[in-house]
This record gives C-alpha cells, sequence and structure tokens, in this order.
C-alpha cells in the first residue's frame, strides 16, 4: 500500500500550475540586448582605404532656387529685388544659361487672378527655365 505523499493529490487544494515563468525569457532578452549594443557601433564603421589623389575639381553644390514672388498689386519680385516685367524675361534667361538645372520656386500671393500667374508662368517657359514649383503654405488643420 502507498504513502500519502505531503502536496500530493490525496491533498485537497493540489491543483496543476497554468503560469508561464517569464524570467527565462527576460534573461535571453537582456543577453541580445548587450550583444546588440556592443556590435552595432562596429558595424557602421566602414573600412579603411588609402584614397588616390586626383586632379579633378571638388563637384559644386547645387544652387539654391530662384524665388519669384508676384504680390497682390502685379509687383514682380526676383530674390528680394523688384523687377520690370520688361526685363523679366532676359534676366530669367541670362540666369537659366548660367545654371541650366537651377530651379524656380514662384510665390504669387492667393489674391491673383489664375490668368495673371499663367502670363508669368509663360515669361519663365520662354525664358527655358523647366523646373517650376508653386510654393504654398501648410494647412493649419494639417490636412
Amino acid at each position: 500500500m502507498a504513502m500519502p505523499m505531503p502536496g500530493g493529490e490525496e491533498d485537497g487544494d493540489a491543483r496543476p500550475v497554468a503560469e508561464i515563468n517569464v524570467t527565462p525569457l527576460v534573461d535571453v532578452m537582456l543577453v541580445l540586448l548587450v550583444i546588440f549594443m556592443v556590435t552595432a557601433p562596429m558595424l557602421t564603421t566602414g573600412i579603411g582605404v588609402d584614397l588616390p589623389r586626383s586632379a579633378a575639381a571638388r563637384l559644386a553644390p547645387p544652387e539654391p532656387p530662384l524665388e519669384l514672388g508676384l504680390t497682390r498689386e502685379g509687383g514682380l519680385f526676383l530674390g528680394k529685388e523688384p523687377i520690370a516685367e520688361p526685363a523679366l524675361g532676359p534676366r530669367l534667361a541670362e540666369e537659366h544659361a548660367r545654371a541650366p538645372e537651377r530651379a524656380l520656386h514662384l510665390r504669387a500671393d492667393r489674391g491673383i487672378e489664375y490668368g495673371e500667374v499663367l502670363r508669368v508662368m509663360g515669361l519663365v517657359q520662354q525664358a527655358g527655365i523647366s523646373r517650376v514649383a508653386l510654393v504654398s503654405r501648410p494647412d493649419a488643420a494639417g490636412r
């Protein structure tokens, strides 16, 4: 005949334990964290290369875009300087010949008629500038 053991099935309070022991998981995660913290700086250092010398000139950084402003009263501004409409075309053509890849940002007052903006954009296109961006303010609602 078998003797009853303390904590065995013969006791009325013995039930299976349905808990997950997370201590080993936390230990493994901490070890992995330390490993990644130690190895991450080593991955970004690159290799040492003795670069040759060259007579080639350094690449120039891209020029900032031209700023063309159109006020509600019909005034034109190239940068911060006012410019007359007859002088705008030749001046834009000159700037385009000097830096063909340079973009133009058009800032037009929202009260201007659509036709006026298109007329100025036509002058920009006649000068040979094809990279044109219309500048606006972000919506306050973030839409």
